[in-house]
Parts: C-alpha cells; sequence; structure tokens
C-alpha cells in the first residue's frame, strides 16, 4: 500500500513537473514571437524611412516659388567647402532658370568663425554675378531644424511662402519635413553633381538620415547627426 502511494505521488509530481516545462516552453514561443514580430516591423520601418530618402533624393521638384532656400555647410573664412559649393551653383541655376526671384543662403557659423554659412552663400553667389537685392542671407542656426527655423521667420515676415529647398540628395527628405511642419509649402531641387554624390558616400549618407529622421519623427527636434559623412 505505501508503494503503490509512493507511485502515485511520482506519477503525479511528474505530470505537473510536465505541464510547467510545456507551460514555459510556451510562454518562450510566445514571447519569440512577439520579440520577432517587433523586429519585422521595426525593420520595415526603417527601410522604408530609407527607401523614401533615395527616392526624394533622385527627385527633381523644382517649380515656380517665391524664392530658393539654399540649406547651409561649412565655410572657410568665408570660402564655402566643395558640398556648399554645389548647392550655391544649383541655386544659381535655378534663380537664372527663374524658378524664383529671390535666393535665401542660411546656416550660422562654428565658434571662431569670422562670418556665417549664410553670409558666406550670399557673398559667393553675388561674386556669381546674382544680383545682390536678390540675395537675403540668414546667418543663424547650427543645424538643418534651427536654420529652418530662422528662415521661416524672414519668410513670414516678408510674406513669402512657397520655396525650393536646395540641399544633398540624401539630405532633401529631412530637410523638406522639417520645413513643411514648420509651415512652408515646399519643393525640394537636391544637387546634381557634386562630392555628395561620389562612389561610395551614398549608402553612409542615407543611414545617417535615416537616423536623423527616425529620431525627429520620435523627438521633434535635432538628432545632431550632422558630422560630415565626404
Amino acid at each position: 500500500m505505501i508503494e503503490f502511494r509512493r507511485d502515485r505521488v511520482d506519477e503525479t509530481w511528474s505530470v505537473d513537473a510536465d505541464r510547467e516545462a510545456h507551460d514555459r516552453g510556451r510562454a518562450v514561443r510566445t514571447i519569440g514571437r512577439y520579440v520577432g514580430g517587433l523586429l519585422l516591423v521595426a525593420v520595415l520601418i526603417v527601410g522604408g524611412v530609407a527607401l523614401r530618402i533615395v527616392q526624394l533624393g533622385q527627385a527633381d521638384e523644382r517649380s515656380s516659388a517665391d524664392a530658393i532656400v539654399v540649406l547651409g555647410a561649412a565655410q572657410y573664412d568665408g570660402d564655402p567647402s566643395p558640398v556648399f559649393q554645389a548647392r550655391l551653383d544649383h541655386a544659381a541655376e535655378l534663380y537664372r532658370d527663374g524658378v524664383a526671384p529671390r535666393i535665401l543662403t542660411i546656416g550660422g557659423g562654428q565658434t571662431g568663425d569670422r562670418t556665417t554659412e549664410g553670409a558666406a552663400g550670399a557673398a559667393y553667389l553675388a561674386d556669381l554675378g546674382i544680383d545682390r537685392a536678390a540675395l537675403t542671407a540668414v546667418g543663424s542656426g547650427d543645424d538643418t531644424l534651427a536654420s529652418l527655423r530662422a528662415a521661416e521667420v524672414v519668410l513670414a515676415e516678408n510674406g513669402w511662402h512657397s520655396v525650393v529647398l536646395v540641399t544633398d540628395p540624401w539630405h532633401a527628405a529631412r530637410s523638406r519635413m522639417m520645413a513643411q511642419d514648420l509651415g512652408m509649402s515646399v519643393r525640394v531641387s537636391p544637387v546634381q553633381e557634386g562630392p555628395s554624390l561620389r562612389a561610395g558616400t551614398a549608402p553612409r549618407y542615407v543611414l545617417r538620415e535615416t537616423l536623423g529622421v527616425l529620431y525627429y519623427r520620435l523627438t521633434g527636434g535635432s538628432s545632431g547627426v550632422g558630422t560630415a559623412v565626404m
């Protein structure tokens, strides 16, 4: 009788252990499915953002506007960097094609600079023969969002609403997104030649901008991913 009861106890314990192991396995599988689903969603979101950046970078939305706005880039004691020159040259082309009657060059300066990106850009365009009366330098803002905010103030004060943004191809999506959120009517016309289009540059630039777009969408602020990739 004692052995019979012991066998029943052992059998009950074994069943309980099997049930517990089964429940643990089911919980692990459920968690795994949730984690896998979240990873899939994350991959789809990141991939979708990167695809949009590439698509818009290959588009030229130039159309009649109140102003052409050139996003600033590095300048060295008043001399625009090659990246900035490519943007300014493209803006001059748009102006001469009659896209807009004026150009805003935007961007502040770094500590110790004697001038700003906005001022350097306007001076460069004047040297290209662009009428100085058509040039407005907005020399404040240490990143894309801050520069666009400063530009929006000038645009609003003058009653200018529609703009064509000029920047690098892979920077166009984030720039347009920010400008639209600031209330501008925006088209983009990315540069078609220059350092940002060199072989091997696109993957790093697109990755940087993908992170920048995601950060901006999550926080509404600048990501700080503005380090040059060229």
